[in-house]
């Protein structure tokens, strides 16, 4: 593979012959053109008497130069020691699968980067039209009823399984249980493990949890089903996007997480239309079914299709085993027993002192390394302030999509309040996102400008919103929101884009875990309740509508602050600084699109 001709060709026995030894105190070193020999080659007969003789008649009258070109062919032969090292190490890093026909041989023939764009987006569609078919009437439907003697047995969900509008409630919220709890371990299994087949484990979950939803049977089996739907979009949710990053063209990355985050609007509205046919004309129970069938192909596709790495992560079992000894700077970071240093005595200590087994002891040490993960996260300065924006900023779209049809039916008294927000949403929200992603590319995507065109966004959208609700007139009202949300959704892409990029590789899966969790804890979670507080207390939506708006004003501050902050893109330091030599190889996406120079190009 690597390209020496002194190299041996690589086999799966192949032996590493390793010579200690100064080239000056020991025999000289072979020759290039013996190396390859030298590995395999049985041991020669003993040189005949004549020959002998004829040797030592040479060397005594060989002249004071031979000593100059004998020393270069010590060179020569360290030099291609060196390149034969370098091979076996690029050899051992592609796994037994690897030939000598090139890393291209190595792709698969079909999985591009185009392709797996589509499959993401495929898949973060199906994970958002379930919570639209959760919450739509065909699906959820309503509870029975008496009136005037006569009783009906209500339809849906709600209907089947007797259930009040607060365990309704807590049944649309039940899988944020599950990727809450779900998100930060699967960021953290991604060390240890492939992140694309956890992907596919993840899916599994998700798809085995939707079916469970069709047979669940009352209120607490189809609230765990729920959860564990949850758990399988974890997965997906903290590792997607860090492949997106990966493989996407240079020019074109923020623009290409931007159609994936496009798909959330779009697979919502998708779901209120799916749940309520499906429900409408067979049953509800048919809608969960139909969406695990849908699911199904990508599952199997994330066992069967060759797994790809994520940048800054190697799962190479036998660059594991031969690292330590092709690479010094591989022995500093595990000692003696295959233990990282840097696990506090402390941890280690109690390990051993308590009977735990050998996969506790590696839960500890997870555990430990994990919040060494978390400590260098929370000291990224970019990172903390582009979070907490997007908290502020995701309270307020939260308490729209759940209170912003009964706030316009009560101060405009719209006919089909639900339509009219949920059409606004739906074009906004396609357009906006993918705006964003695109105008940041055209900027030239860093992370100063993402925080610019975050602040200019989010402050000219704060305006157009906070201005819709002051007018009386619906036909003010409408343009002015639609303008407003417009321009809120353009964010999506360059708050994530910065998320990916503020930190290093390995912390990239963490990264997306994180904001994900603290956006939902912290920003919509509780900012529904909090706004229907603060209804009951003013009993005027106007009013309400204007104090949630200028939240949005708090985002702002936060993504304008960050501007002036020193940011480093940190995409590619590991390749740089942290990683060793061995496992650089490893840094770069593994699908083409058959553009091999723009890889070298960057």
């Amino acid at each position: 593979m690597g390209g020496s001709d002194a190299a041996p060709a690589a086999r799966d026995d192949a032996q590493v012959v390793v010579v200690v030894g100064s080239p000056v105190d020991g025999p000289p070193a072979p020759s290039a053109s013996d190396l390859p020999l030298a590995a395999s080659a049985p041991a020669s007969t003993p040189p005949a008497p004549e020959e002998a003789e004829a040797k030592r008649e040479l060397s005594a009258a060989a002249p004071a130069e031979s000593l100059v070109v004998e020393g270069k062919q010590v060179e020569a032969a360290a030099a291609a020691a060196q390149a034969m090292a370098v091979t076996v190490v690029r050899d051992v890093e592609a796994g037994p699968e690897a030939s000598t026909s090139g890393v291209a041989d190595e792709k698969p023939s079909w999985f591009t980067p185009k392709r797996l764009l589509v499959m993401f987006c495929i898949i973060n569609m199906l994970n958002y039209v379930d919570r639209g078919v959760i919450a739509s009437n065909g699906v959820n439907g309503s509870r029975g009823s008496c009136s005037g003697g006569t009783c009906s047995s209500g339809s849906g969900i709600q209907g089947d399984f007797n259930l009040s509008n607060f365990e309704d409630g807590v049944l649309s919220s039940a899988f944020m249980v599950g990727l809450l709890v779900a998100s930060p371990i699967f960021a953290s299994l991604a060390k240890i493990h492939n992140p694309f087949r956890l992907i596919g484990v993840g899916l599994l979950v998700w798809t085995i949890a939707t079916a469970g939803c069709g047979c669940a049977f009352d209120f607490w089996s189809i609230t765990v089903c729920r959860m564990l739907v949850g758990v399988g979009e974890a997965s997906f949710i903290s590792l997607a996007a860090p492949f997106i990053d990966d493989n996407a063209p240079a020019a074109q990355k923020t623009a290409w997480l931007a159609m994936f985050y496009m798909c959330i609007p779009t697979g919502i509205a998708l779901g209120y239309v799916y749940g309520g046919l499906v429900g409408g004309h067979l049953h509800w129970r048919a809608a969960f079914w139909g969406e695990s069938i849908l699911m199904l192909p990508f599952v199997i596709l994330g066992f069967v299709i060759k797994p790809l790495e994520l940048k800054g992560f190697t799962h190479n079992k036998k660059t594991k085993e031969y690292g330590q000894m092709l690479s010094p700077e591989l022995q500093d970071e595990t000692n003696n027993n295959g233990i990282k240093q840097g696990v506090p005595a402390v941890v280690e200590g109690l390990a051993e002192k308590s009977s735990l087994s050998s996969f506790g002891k590696k839960v500890m040490i997870e555990i430990h390394h994990f919040g060494v993960d978390m400590k260098e996260l929370l000291q990224e300065k970019v990172y903390v302030f582009n979070v907490a924006g997007y908290i502020f900023y995701n309270a307020v779209i939260g308490a729209y999509s759940y209170w912003g049809p009964k706030a316009g039916q009560d101060i405009y008294h719209m006919a089909s309040a639900d339509l009219m927000f949920g059409g606004i949403t739906i074009v906004c929200g396609i357009v906006g996102t993918l705006a964003g992603g695109f105008i940041l590319d055209k900027m030239d995507s860093t992370i100063s400008n993402a925080f610019k065109l975050l602040s200019g966004a989010t402050f000219l959208g704060a305006i157009f919103c906070f201005s819709a609700f002051c007018f009386k007139s619906l036909y003010g009202f409408i343009p002015f929101f639609s303008v407003g949300e417009l321009l809120v959704f353009a964010t999506q892409a360059p708050v994530n884009y910065i998320c990916l990029h503020c930190v290093k590789p390995s912390l990239r899966p963490l990264s997306m875990a994180m904001s994900t969790v603290s956006i939902h804890i912290f920003g919509d979670v509780p900012s529904s309740p909090i706004v229907g507080a603060l209804q009951d207390y003013l009993h005027n939506w106007r009013s309400t509508a204007l104090l949630l708006t200028s939240v949005l004003f708090i985002a702002f501050g936060f993504w304008f602050t960050a501007i002036f902050f020193r940011s480093v893109d940190r995409s590619n330091e590991q390749s740089e600084h942290d990683v060793p030599a061995t496992e650089r190889s490893n840094l770069r996406p593994l699908l083409d699109d058959g553009n091999d120079e723009a890889h070298t190009s960057q």
